[in-house]
């Protein structure tokens, strides 16, 4: 994943230097920061310990070239740092391995609990971008295009102490008493190292002498399953984002 990095990283930035170089389209280098809502989207084949997550917030920031093309239009590839992921609280499938390790696999039970993923990206689109201007200073901006994802972290953090159950309703316990559920466990090795997806948004923009100042509202969406095993589920990332940045003209 390093290695994909930094080859990305260097031809962002080689493709700057080379229009700098060479030709008149203005070209921008920005930066952004907000944050990111991001859940786990189960599909039609997800599993019960898949499903039922909501959005969590986490970091979204990134740095960006923009390639003005004509007035209105602009290539702008980017590297972002990407929040994914989602969260349950309340009544939860566990397998029932983790309790007794002579239970057939994918039989489950049933815990009251909290547990986050923690999901964590670099993810690099290259994105088609429209500017409409407003007035001399106040642009509309519309944005779509695909991007690769890496991902570099990955955690279920679990909180809580609950009974354990046989059945969803709860009837039929299988342990003396309440069992504690606080854990940080890495599942890096659980999901797939790439995503693939598409993202998109719009925001304004407000001229300054050698750049702009912006406002972003947008979102991703991964396209692959990231679970490597179809018997942990399918789940799909994505993430509503909110940013402010800053761009400067650099030729």
């Amino acid at each position: 994943m390093k290695t994909k990095f930094i080859l990305i990283v260097a031809m962002i930035f080689a493709m700057a230097g080379f229009q700098q170089a060479h030709s008149q389209t203005p070209v921008y280098l920005g930066l952004k920061a907000g944050i990111g809502i991001p859940n786990l989207h189960t599909g039609n084949n997800g599993s019960e310990v898949s499903s039922g997550y909501s959005s969590r917030l986490g970091p979204y920031f990134g740095v960006f070239g923009e390639f003005r093309l004509s007035d209105k239009f602009s290539i702008q590839p980017e590297i972002n740092y990407s929040s994914q992921g989602g969260k349950k609280d309340g009544e939860q499938a566990v397998p029932a391995q983790q309790f007794e390790p002579s239970a057939p696999a994918g039989m489950m039970v049933y815990a009251n609990y909290k547990s986050v993923a923690k999901l964590n990206y670099v993810e690099v689109p290259v994105l088609a971008k429209f500017t409409f201007p407003l007035n001399s200073h106040f642009n509309f901006m519309v944005d779509a295009g695909p991007y690769v994802g890496f991902l570099f972290k990955a955690a279920n953090v679990t909180s809580g102490s609950s009974n354990v159950y046989a059945d969803k309703e709860e009837t039929q316990p299988l342990t003396p008493g309440e069992q504690n559920f606080n854990a940080n466990t890495d599942i890096k090795n659980q999901l797939k190292s790439t995503n693939f997806g598409i993202q998109g948004g719009v925001g304004f923009s407000y001229n300054l002498n050698n750049g702009y100042i912006f406002i972003h509202g947008g979102g991703n969406y991964g396209l692959v399953d990231i679970q490597k095993n179809a018997q942990d589920g399918k789940n799909n990332t994505g993430a509503a984002t909110i940013v402010l940045g800053y761009a400067l003209r650099i030729n």
